[in-house]
């Protein structure tokens, strides 16, 4: 471990391409960088992705490494021998057939999932998908695994099965509940109406009963004005109140993107990225995610990194060891298969007969 351990790294940024560029690594090393998101500009193929998840470890070996592959229209890679996996909706509409058959899958896409990144040395992914499908959100759509939060809370704690054989961590998204609102976060501000006692009895119990085996948890660029006039990323009554106090959940909070439209207005006025993650951390994240703004000359991650120590030596934010543990807990702890030792492995040789 580096001297990181008792600070607090909250922090995910993004890179603009294939390797490193010296401000990337300057980035990369400043200390509350806590981890990195890859995109598909990040990936050429196999070869590359493992160059750069090496170079990235030799900057430091705590920077978690993150990814949004999930299988179906949400998989960064697809090539040079990864498998393509089906939506979460396949495993839904198998559950319809045969119950355990469908678990079986769901572990399986998992164990696929993770062992195929961890190969290339990706340590996490943001998966999987806890909304339910109500069939208005294009955004979410087949994403889902269903409608019935039953259903979903077995299929996902199977598919999470499955990253754990993987050695992989694990994260519900988006908290409590993106799959009933029309309007996509990314370029909007959606907002649910319906009150806290429904979405609890619904879009949220998977949260409650899957408290034992979520790792992490990101929450909903959504405003749901009946609990609370911010967005849930930014609420500490959906934080710290309900998510951590009464759905009992004790892993780690990532914010959604702060780039992202529902991002940038809180409290009815625009904010900086700095403050948009200063509210969040105080709200109860342990991470920020800022995507996409590495791009170009980077300004964004410099004005983030820069504004966030300010913040910090000011008191506007504090940094929890709480926190930082609960990064440094989503780190793999097992030795990863290289790729072509995985291909022959029989678990993973079974679980590939096993996918839809």
């Amino acid at each position: 471990m580096t001297a990181h351990v008792c600070e607090h790294a909250p922090l995910i940024i993004d890179i603009a391409g294939l390797s490193l560029s010296e401000a990337d690594r300057r980035r990369l090393q400043h200390p509350l960088t806590g981890g990195i998101i890859l995109f598909g500009r990040n990936w050429k193929d196999r070869r590359q992705l493992s160059e750069l998840c090496a170079e990235i470890k030799s900057l430091r070996q705590d920077l978690l490494i993150c990814v949004d592959h999930e299988g179906g229209r949400v998989q960064r890679f697809k090539a040079d021998g990864f498998t393509h996996l089906p939506p979460m909706r396949a495993l839904g509409e198998l559950w319809i057939k045969d119950q355990l058959a469908a678990t079986n899958a769901a572990t399986a896409c998992g164990y696929v999932l993770g062992a195929e990144l961890r190969a290339c040395g990706v340590d996490f992914s943001f998966t999987p998908v806890l909304d339910l499908d109500f069939g208005a959100s294009g955004v979410i759509g087949d994403r889902a695994f269903g409608r019935d939060p039953r259903v979903v809370t077995l299929l996902a704690k199977s598919l999470m099965h499955g990253l754990l054989q993987a050695g992989m961590a694990n994260c519900g998204k988006h908290f409590p509940g993106h799959g009933f609102v029309k309007a996509d976060s990314h370029t909007d501000i959606p907002v649910d109406k319906r009150s806290l006692k429904a979405i609890l009895a619904d879009d949220a119990a998977p949260y409650e009963w899957l408290n034992t085996t979520l790792t992490s948890v990101m929450p909903a660029h959504v405003i749901y004005p009946k609990v609370d006039a911010r967005p849930a990323g930014f609420s500490e009554k959906w934080l710290t109140f309900i998510l951590r106090g009464h759905l009992g959940f004790g892993g780690a909070i990532f914010s959604d993107d702060l780039s992202m439209a529902g991002a940038r207005l809180i409290d009815g006025k625009e904010v900086s990225y700095t403050e948009a993650a200063v509210t969040a951390l105080n709200a109860g994240c342990d991470m920020v995610l800022l995507c996409n703004q590495s791009v170009g000359e980077g300004k964004p991650v410099d004005e983030l990194l820069d504004g966030m120590a300010e913040a910090l030596v000011k008191g506007q934010w504090e940094a929890l060891e709480s926190s930082e543990m609960r990064r440094l807990d989503l780190l793999p702890t097992t030795p990863a298969h290289e790729w072509d030792e995985l291909m022959l492995h029989p678990a993973y040789m079974h679980a590939m007969g096993l996918i839809p």
